[in-house]
């Protein structure tokens, strides 16, 4: 006796491939949704990876990418050879040449911050009149920084505070010896001094800066990257006891232009000249480059060859040039807190938020 079997296998026939529905779209219908895709993304324009992304075929699109790239280099070099053959006319004919494209950065094409400030609006201003640091800008205060460390620094942390103390030349030195910061803060305020700087190193690598305006605050956080001392730069110099210039770059919004005046609160507000001295505080994209140079005048020689006469040939022509005294450092600010160092109850002016954070071309400074 046979036993039926329960699953007997079923011979597939044409019939049955017929009637069955297909799932998947055919090879000439795939490629005209790609053509559509492709036709959709460059009516939307953008980049040429934005107009190709909506192809799902990775030879059609790695073609298309290449032909539109093509096509853009070959129209770019076709309108630099317009504008050269334009400025080489201008030079003939004497006329002043064709204004030069400006070039788009993520600086100039920045999201538009309802927090952009003028200086010379009267509402700043009157701002800035009741403000923390009126008191040095009116040259009521005089700046004086407390300068200390954290716990156990290493022989880096002494150079780099050595060249700190030359960098602000109204700054002293403190050991830590174990105090905690609330108790350094109450110590500095009783002493009139008007700013406290604390400086963090971790694993031998300086890492953060605490900043405290005293007496009420404010109190901002950095984080500290990229230094290298002034020992370590290439034709570096050494720092005279004057007082520096300050430069401030780009701190345009009403966060930017309040961190601009914390730190100028560290410098006094009578440079001296005769010194040469220059610090400068450069905001790119929400980070601060610190930079220390002196500016050397020199006297070169410099030859005029449409001059006849060979004693007219030779001409003296004063020459300017930088020299960097160090160090050099950045700072990306972590936050801004009412008042003075209190990690428990404080209450916050600024904190960095994802949500904030809406595009690359967003800053905050």
């Amino acid at each position: 006796m046979v036993k039926a079997q329960k699953n007997p296998k079923r011979h597939k026939s044409k019939d049955d491939d017929a009637s069955k529905p297909s799932s998947s779209k055919g090879d000439g219908e795939r490629s005209g949704d790609d053509a559509a895709a492709a036709a959709k993304g460059a009516a939307g324009g953008g980049t040429i990876g934005q107009q190709t992304s909506g192809i799902r075929n990775k030879q059609k699109r790695s073609e298309l990418y290449h032909k539109l790239k093509h096509q853009k280099e070959k129209s770019k070099a076709k309108e630099r050879r317009k504008r050269q053959k334009e400025v080489a006319r201008a030079e003939e004919l004497g006329l002043e040449p064709p204004p030069k494209p400006v070039q788009h950065t993520l600086e100039n094409t920045r999201e538009a911050d309802d927090t952009m400030v003028d200086p010379n609006d009267e509402e700043v201003m009157a701002d800035e009149n009741d403000d923390e640091f009126a008191a040095h800008f009116s040259n009521a205060r005089p700046p004086k920084v407390l300068i200390t460390t954290s716990y156990k620094p290493s022989k880096i942390m002494y150079t780099f505070l050595s060249e700190m103390l030359e960098l602000l030349p109204c700054a002293e030195y403190y050991k830590r010896n174990g105090f905690p910061l609330k108790k350094i803060v109450k110590f500095a305020a009783n002493r009139d001094y008007t700013d406290l700087m604390v400086f963090n190193e971790d694993r031998k690598q300086i890492n953060g800066l605490l900043l405290v305006h005293l007496p009420d605050g404010p109190t901002a956080h950095f984080r500290l990257s990229n230094l290298k001392l002034g020992r370590d730069i290439k034709g570096h110099g050494r720092a005279t006891h004057h007082k520096p210039e300050l430069i401030l770059n780009h701190f345009d919004t009403r966060l930017g232009h309040r961190m601009g005046r914390m730190l100028a609160s560290l410098f006094p507000q009578d440079p001296q000249f005769r010194g040469r001295r220059v610090v400068t505080f450069h905001n790119q994209r929400d980070f601060i480059f610190v930079r220390h140079h002196r500016y050397i005048f020199e006297e070169k020689e410099t030859r005029d060859p449409a001059a006849k006469d060979p004693a007219k040939k030779k001409k003296k022509a004063v020459a300017a040039r930088l020299q960097e005294l160090g160090p050099r450092f950045t700072l990306k600010l972590l936050s801004l807190q009412k008042g003075t160092f209190d990690s428990r109850n404080g209450e916050f002016e600024w904190l960095p938020k994802k949500e904030n954070k809406t595009s690359r071309r967003r800053f905050f400074l």
